[in-house]
């Protein structure tokens, strides 16, 4: 006996209706979050690629000089002995080139981030070629008479090292390592400093997570133990730096830690310092701690006061009334239920801190500046992108560890914001 279609009231097959439906509804969601999607693929995911790309992309070598690229293909430094007449004949062709589009000094500023000199090399270069006449005998000889570095084997291995598309050149010099002729080794002792900056970064993000949480956790038990009237106006007082500019309050800082400064003056009027032993609180890790405690505390008070208002003080009193002492029941019963904000809070006060640049630029000195300062230089400095996209990308993985370290360790289920 044939199974019956069971039909709508339209005399369509209910199943069909049914599958058109759920297709017309997924279609309506897609379109209501279209929006978010582009503006987060526009705003997050594209800029994350891009700085990916710019951290291995080294197009500039070979197509400034093509034939020159083509021409120490089967070269090899190794053996010790400069290219042949036809490689410098190749390099002239594209310094001509290459001078006539004016791009050979941004080759040769690229360059000069691998070996110092490159730079100036280029620049010069531009006027040498000008001086010599096409189809001139011994073009070897003359680019080594106008700088000895054009018969420098080091130079040569440079531009073979660099020419294919992409590099680990950038990567290798955002953990104080460098590719040589003998194949990738560390840089000297007082040329590492990505390293200790990356390590200095997560020490000073972890004691200003500490410290906000040791700073936040009573303010936000107060918060939450209040009078709504009291807590309300409490709260007003917590939220009243995010209504300040973060430089005014960079700057404030720098006024009240100097040497000269409030605190200091304070310190002395009160007998607690000696006048000629004022403390050194600025332009160091000491003031970055201070500084960025005092901007960050507002984010771990926050969600430690929406998880406080939600645990119920029948708990606390239960404990009590079968003997537990105060300490006791805060401790066994009160402290783990507010664990979840506790999580929220550092892991949001860390991640904003590790890649802070503002505050310990300003207070930081030389001993109290974040990796993310160096990536702001390279940016707007010394225009050095693919190294600066190198050390982001290195940031962004050391976060991400961190992330996944976290949920291993305390569980990001046990996050809450309330």
């Amino acid at each position: 006996m044939a199974e019956q279609q069971i039909l709508t009231g339209e005399g369509k097959p209910l199943k069909q209706a049914l599958r058109k439906a759920l297709r017309r509804e997924k279609m309506r969601s897609l379109l209501l979050i279209a929006p978010l999607l582009a503006f987060v693929l526009v705003a997050f995911i594209a800029p994350i690629g891009d700085m990916l790309f710019r951290s291995v992309e080294n197009n500039i070598v070979s197509d400034t000089l093509p034939k020159t690229t083509a021409a120490l293909r089967d070269w090899d430094p190794a053996e010790g002995q400069l290219p042949d007449e036809a490689a410098y004949e190749a390099l002239y062709d594209d310094l001509t080139v290459a001078v006539e589009k004016k791009i050979h000094t941004r080759l040769g500023s690229r360059l000069n981030y691998e070996q110092a000199g490159m730079s100036s090399l280029f620049r010069k270069a531009g006027r040498t070629v000008r001086s010599i006449e096409p189809g001139s005998a011994d073009i070897k000889g003359q680019l080594i008479e106008s700088d000895k570095d054009w018969g420098d084997l080091d130079t040569w291995a440079i531009l073979k090292m660099y020419s294919p598309a992409y590099t680990p050149g950038y990567f290798l010099n955002a953990v104080d390592a460098e590719m040589g002729p003998d194949g990738i080794g560390m840089k000297p002792e007082n040329e590492r400093i990505y390293l200790f900056l990356f390590g200095r970064t997560l020490m000073l993000s972890m004691i200003i997570t500490c410290s906000c949480l040791v700073l936040g956790y009573p303010i936000s038990y107060l918060l939450a133990h209040l009078p709504l009237s009291r807590a309300n106006l409490l709260m007003v007082l917590v939220l009243l730096p995010f209504w300040t500019s973060l430089l005014v309050r960079t700057s404030a800082w720098k006024v009240l830690l100097q040497q000269q400064g409030v605190i200091n003056d304070l310190l002395v009027w009160s007998g607690i310092v000696d006048n000629a032993h004022r403390l050194v609180m600025i332009n160091n890790a000491t003031g970055t701690i201070i500084a960025m405690t005092h901007i960050l505390l507002p984010f771990m008070i926050l969600p430690l006061y929406s998880v406080m208002k939600t645990i119920s003080p029948t708990y606390v009193r239960a404990a009590r009334s079968l003997g537990a002492t105060s300490w006791t029941a805060f401790w066994r019963i009160y402290f783990p239920q507010s664990v979840p904000g506790i999580g929220a809070g550092a892991v949001l006060v860390f991640i904003l801190s590790i890649g802070y640049y503002i505050t310990p630029e300003l207070v930081g000195g030389t001993s109290g500046i974040f990796i993310s300062n160096r990536i702001a230089y390279h940016i707007s400095s010394s225009l050095n992108w693919g190294l600066a996209a190198a050390l982001g990308t290195l940031l962004l993985v050391v976060v991400m560890f961190m992330f996944v370290l976290y949920d291993k360790i305390v569980g990001i289920d046990n996050v809450k914001l309330g």
